[in-house]
Parts: C-alpha cells; structure tokens; sequence
C-alpha cells in the first residue's frame, strides 16, 4: 500500500530538480510558471495533441488566491478581471427580491490560459502581449510537450521518478525526473496510478453552462446582469451569471459576456449507469456519448432545445434569453473525488488542484485551489514553510472546500429551503478562503 511521507520532498537547500509537470491546463500552468521562477528545469506533459488547448467558454471567479498567485509571478500586468459589484436574487418574474453590496471580480478561462502560457513559454495570443522580461536570471528551462500521454509513473534504482507516455502518433516514451506534479484535473491519471479505486462519484444533477455576448440580449436582460452576480433558485434548479471577459479578452464594456451556470437534476445510478435523459442530454451531434464533460459547441441541437423549452417555463425570462442564445454551449456532469493523500513515492510525486480534489462549482473555489496550492508548494521548496505546514494546508483546504461543496449542492438540488437559506450558503462559499479557520476534521490524516 503507498504510504503518505514527506521525507524525500526537495528542501530549501535541494539542488536545482528537473521537475516534470502532467497536465497542461490552469495547474499545470501554475506550477510550471512558480517552480521555473526558482530556477528549477520544468517539463510539462500534455494530452491534448495541439499547442493549445481549446477556449473551454468558461467564466471564473477571480478569489483572493488568484489574484495573489498573478500579483507574485505574472509578468504580462495586463487587467483580466471584470468587476461584479452587487449580488442579487430574482423571483420567478425576474424581478430582484434581495441584493446585497459585494465587490468580486470575474474572469475567463481562455484569458487566464493565454495570460500563463505567455508566461511560461512565450506563446504569442492576440489576449496578450509576451512579456519583454518573460525570462529573468536565475529562470529554469521549460518545456512544453502536447500530445503526451501518461501512462505510468514508477521509482527508478537510481532516486529519480521515471514517467512513461504515450505521443500522439502511438510511440512510448520515458522521461526521468526529480521530482512531480499531478496537476491533471478532477480525472487525474496520476492518482489513478497510485489509488485506482479513488474514482469520481456522479451527484445526480448537471451544470449547463455558456456565454453570450452582452451586446445581443434585450436592455432588461442587460441590465439585470451588468456588474453584479446574479441568481435564482427553485426546486431542483439553480442558476447563476455574471459578466466576464469578451473575445480576446477585452474587458470594454459593450464587448463583455454574459456567463452562465445552470444547475438542474438529472438523477441517474451512477455514471456507468446514467438515466436515458442524462445519455440524451451527453450525446453529442456525431452521437458520440461524453461521460463528464460536453465540450463547447458539440451539444445536439435538440437536447439543447429541451432544456430552452424547460428554460422558459421555469426560469426568470432574463435567465430564460441567454440560456436560448448562447451560441456554443458546454455541460458538466457535476461529480465529487477527493483524495485521501498528496504525496506518494515518499513524497517525489505530489497531487494538487483538482487531481487532489475536484470541488463542486458552487464553491467557486477550483482555481483558487489550484493558485493555493501551488504558491504553497513553491514556499515550501524555498525554505518559507515546513513540510508538515504544506500538508497540512493543502490537506485542509481541499477536505473543507470539498465537504463543504457537497453540503451546498444537496441542499440547493435536492432540498427546499428559503431564500435566506441559500444566500447563506453562497456567503460562506465566498468567505471560506478568507476565514483560513479549518475545522478539526480537515486537519486530520484520512487513509
């Protein structure tokens, strides 16, 4: 069985490591970009076979860890946040029944990617201009490798991690390193390397998700959604939008979109075991079944219909316009995984972001995880913190949020509560980082 041990983490005083890096999204981005600043050589592996990763149509919530992690390593200094100043819910009519001053900032997936990337290997975007200082001295080298799939990762005679891939045309391949990073998402092959039986748990329900252009919806709908964070909830739905980011990243007003995330019930045994309507709704226009994720512009025209036709008769009509005019819409099967460890190969091989755990996205916390973590890592390898500092934060704040994402999605999908009831619940996800108060559970060693 692999033991949880810390002995054999790089330290302050370490030589420089070659560090190899799996995933090639946000946290691998992350940890390439803060590891390369302290002079370590970074390799970072990618499935996807092209240079870059598809624009995945999604909003963010810039929290506090993220804007520190850009504050600490980001050499671009270009704005990528709009401002939500104002949180509201809206009855069934569409009229706003409670409203509440509160200032968070929102982003886009793609501008954040393009931002990192030209960071960490000078990828040239039309989001962003490549930093005339991407490389100071004392950087480490960086590559970038797509179309590189992992398929093992194994302790060598010689102290070194050896990783074995899979390129895109079929050809196997092995690379040695100090030192690893499994930053590959909520289905991480790392962690199923080393815990097989951790696998994602279906939660019974979905997230719609999409964005649309706020220069095309009607002045009310506008309104409604311009720079606040708006929701309604009513039996087994909820949703919620905001603006964020335009094409290329522009943050001028006119040019901004309108995101949304719209949960609602799809009860199934399990995902080997889904309902016909739950196959329906994941069967793509090539009839092609996805088990998690719909990526955007792929959802069959019909299955996208049924849920406008549902849309209009249970949302709010200002919900109800952008879910029937978003142009690529994507869904995600909303599971949990957790787990139990961070570390394996006495401690050459670690776990972070959502390859630690995948939170629930009424958290609105994964890519804050993902900045934590990280900025965690790289004060633990500068000497800033402990090593038994680093688990047991990053341990905590992956059981808390987790625990804490699936409380609010049974009760928002599965319970009827009053509306105070679920701004309570969307308070404390927002506070939960800043409180840094972790209950007793969340520090303990789970197995």
């Amino acid at each position: 069985m692999e033991t949880d041990q810390l002995c054999n983490l790089p330290s302050a005083t370490a030589k420089k490591l070659s560090i190899i890096v799996v995933g090639g999204s946000l946290s691998g981005l992350f940890t390439t970009l803060a590891l390369r600043s302290q002079g370590h050589s970074m390799t970072l592996l990618e499935r996807a076979p092209t240079p870059l990763l598809h624009d995945q149509g999604a909003g963010i919530i810039a929290g506090g860890d993220t804007l520190a992690f850009f504050k600490r390593y980001d050499r671009v200094g270009r704005p990528f946040t709009v401002s939500s100043r104002r949180r509201q819910y809206l009855d069934r009519n569409g009229a706003v029944v409670h409203k509440e001053d509160m200032v968070q900032k929102m982003t886009s997936w793609d501008l954040v990617y393009h931002i990192l990337r030209a960071n960490v290997d000078g990828v040239e975007s039309p989001y962003c201009e490549v930093p005339n200082k991407r490389l100071r001295d004392g950087d480490g080298e960086v590559r970038y490798l797509a179309g590189h799939t992992v398929t093992n990762v194994l302790d060598t005679n010689s102290g070194k991690v050896c990783v074995v891939y899979k390129t895109a045309d079929g050809n196997e391949g092995r690379i040695e390193a100090d030192f690893v990073v499994g930053a590959d998402g909520p289905s991480s092959t790392v962690r199923q390397i080393f815990l097989p039986s951790v696998q994602r748990a279906y939660a019974g329900y979905v997230a719609l998700r999409g964005t649309v252009p706020e220069d095309t919806v009607s002045p009310l709908t506008l309104e409604t959604f311009r720079e606040t964070f708006t929701f309604f909830h009513t039996r087994e739905i909820q949703i919620l939008a905001y603006l964020i980011p335009g094409k290329n990243g522009t943050l001028e007003p006119g040019k901004r979109y309108i995101n949304f995330v719209y949960y609602t019930n799809f009860p199934s045994r399990s995902l080997d075991e889904p309902s016909a309507e739950l196959v329906e709704l994941m069967t793509d226009v090539d009839g092609v079944r996805h088990r998690t994720t719909m990526p955007p512009g792929k959802t069959h025209p019909q299955a996208w219909e049924k849920q406008c036709q549902i849309a209009r008769q249970r949302l709010p009509p200002q919900f109800a316009e952008i879910i029937c005019k978003t142009g690529k819409p994507f869904i995600q099967t909303i599971t949990d995984i957790i787990s139990p460890i961070n570390t394996f190969l006495n401690g050459k091989v670690v776990l972070l972001g959502d390859a630690l755990a995948g939170f629930r996205p009424h958290t609105v916390a994964s890519t804050s995880q993902a900045a934590f973590d990280v900025m965690l890592l790289a004060d633990m390898m500068s000497g800033a913190i402990d090593r038994a500092e680093w688990k047991t934060q990053t341990m905590a704040y992956a059981r808390t949020i987790q625990r804490r994402g699936v409380a609010m999605g049974t009760r928002s999908q599965w319970e009827d509560l009053p509306l105070h009831e679920h701004i309570r619940d969307r308070n404390l996800a927002s506070k939960a980082r800043e409180e840094e108060v972790w209950p007793d559970w969340a520090l303990q060693d789970g197995v």
